[in-house]
């Protein structure tokens, strides 16, 4: 068995691990700083728009001796606008500029034709009207709202209410740290960025049930043993379903960054660059989101419930009670938490025993 596999092996067994619950106030405190600058960026600096929500035209000139930065120069005199070009994979130049019409556009693709020394009838243009990306955009709010309203109602039917919540509270965080970062560094928001953003969210919720099944058969008839508290099983859960987790993130990552990386430095930029772009970032967000907020947050909501509240004194209550008389839990008895170490540790007697 592979290393990665062996501690997927023991990770699942509950023979090491790592506290996700435990320390689960330091994630929310990341979480909260990460999302108030994606919050904040987007109040000051806002969303770089593509030209197919501001409307504009945008011009393919063929191959030629001009570099991006002085087609940018050119299209920037000769529209009076801000405009932005990109290198395509076969040497040509896709050139974007906002707020023209129909004439503009026309005297604007003359002078490119003149400045860049290219036939006036060999640069392609295509208007585009903003009230195209405004269906666009509405149609994805509205599939963005029926995608949430559907998976609440399906988490709250197979699990319960409070991982419903907590599904919900992630696929928001995921897609507001996506949003940041499209506004931090300047992305442009165009419909291959829509499609991708709306992709994730099924990313990001497969991640999340995952845990979630594993949770739900652990605490089956959980307040009939005074074993474990359910914060403690929780914790198991992650850590049971975390290789397994890593392993569907990075294959997932992989096409996507091959698509984003490799194919973007070789093809140009392009709607499969804008959908991947939105792809990697989303599902990072995704894979951090189910580890470390869905799960602790369903534990924070389910440790309010009074039965859980009883459980978990009659537990603790136990554990003392063990203590006080100098007798040692069974190992079936040990919580959850000590088995988040790796490597030598001190045994209940003062012997170094060693794990790992």
């Amino acid at each position: 068995m592979s290393k990665l596999g062996d501690l997927g092996a023991r990770l699942h067994r509950g023979e090491v691990g790592y506290d996700f619950i435990g320390n689960r106030k330091i994630w929310y405190g990341l979480s909260i700083l990460i999302t108030i600058t994606a919050i904040v960026a987007l109040a000051v600096r806002g969303l770089n728009m593509g030209i197919e929500f501001q409307g504009g035209a945008v011009f393919t000139t063929p191959k030629s001796e001009v570099s991006v930065s002085q087609a940018q120069e050119y299209a920037e005199e000769a529209s009076g606008h801000d405009a932005i070009v990109q290198q395509l994979g076969n040497g040509s130049l896709r050139i974007q500029v906002g707020g023209l019409d129909t004439a503009q556009s026309d005297q604007v693709r003359a002078e490119l034709a003149k400045d860049m020394n290219v036939p006036e009838d060999k640069i392609a243009a295509e208007l585009v009207g903003p009230s195209w990306g405004e269906q666009i955009a509405n149609k994805a709010w509205t599939g963005l709202g029926v995608f949430m309203i559907l998976v609440v109602i399906y988490l709250a039917i197979a699990f319960e209410w409070r991982m419903a919540v907590a599904a919900l509270i992630a696929l928001i965080h995921d897609l507001t740290i996506t949003v940041g970062i499209y506004s931090l560094v300047g992305f442009e928001v165009t419909v291959g960025t829509v499609i991708g953003l709306l992709t994730i969210l099924g990313y990001s919720l497969y991640d999340t049930v995952v845990v979630f099944d594993s949770l739900k058969e652990q605490t089956k008839d959980i307040t009939k043993q005074t074993r474990f508290t359910y914060s403690e099983l929780a914790n198991r859960s992650i850590n049971g379903t975390l290789v397994r987790s890593i392993n569907t993130t990075v294959v997932a990552l992989l096409p996507v960054a091959g698509l984003l990386f490799i194919g973007g430095g070789v093809l140009g930029a392009g709607m499969l660059n804008d959908i991947s772009l939105s792809l990697f970032v989303g599902l990072a967000a995704g894979a951090y989101s189910s580890i470390f907020i869905a799960t602790p947050l369903v534990a924070d909501l389910k440790e309010r419930d009074p039965a859980i509240k009883a459980l978990k004194k009659r537990v603790l209550a136990k554990r003392a009670s063990a203590a006080a008389k100098g007798e040692p839990l069974d190992a079936e008895d040990e919580p959850a938490a000590e088995a988040a170490v790796v490597g030598p540790r001190v045994g209940r007697h003062g012997a170094q025993e060693h794990r790992g």
